[in-house]
């Protein structure tokens, strides 16, 4: 007997809240030349169209996104891409036998606008509440940050 799909129907793109947390919640991206790899990782298969990204932060022993996977990407392959990809990547820098992630990543579907905006509010003001920032703005690792360019919500307006 075939194994279900849970790929997301081409019409039912979901958009989804995620946080990911480092091994044993390391501090992983306190190193500067780590937190620009997981960005470039990050950004790289956002690139590539295997989702869509509306905001994020990177903190020092966690990450905050909203997502949207392409249509024909379930949520853990995206999922597998950003951590797998990034912990291919870093091996080099911290060694070939280091954890990096905790197993999994919690996910919530954001269901309507206003939860969007919540999720928004949420991920931006993070490094402020952590007392990394001063504002979401000052903060490098955010979607906040002038200057990063994010897809458009609701997703795949165009696709």
């Amino acid at each position: 007997m075939a194994k279900p799909s849970r790929l997301p129907s081409a019409s039912a793109s979901q958009t989804y809240f995620i946080t990911s947390s480092t091994w044993q919640k390391r501090a992983l991206f306190q190193s500067e030349q780590l937190a620009q790899l997981f960005l470039q990782c990050l950004f790289s298969y956002r690139d590539q169209q295997h989702f869509q990204l509306q905001a994020f932060v990177l903190m020092p022993n966690h990450f905050h996104l909203l997502l949207t996977p392409a249509p024909t990407v379930a949520i853990e392959k995206a999922m597998q891409l950003i951590k797998g990809g990034f912990s291919h990547r870093a091996k080099d820098l911290v060694g070939p036998n280091t954890e990096i992630w905790q197993r999994g990543f919690t996910d919530r579907r954001v269901r309507n606008v206003e939860e969007m905006q919540g999720f928004l509010r949420y991920i931006h003001s993070n490094p402020v509440a952590a007392k990394l920032a001063v504002s979401p703005e000052s903060y490098p690792y955010s979607s906040a940050f002038p200057g990063v360019v994010l897809d458009t919500w609701p997703p795949y307006l165009n696709g």
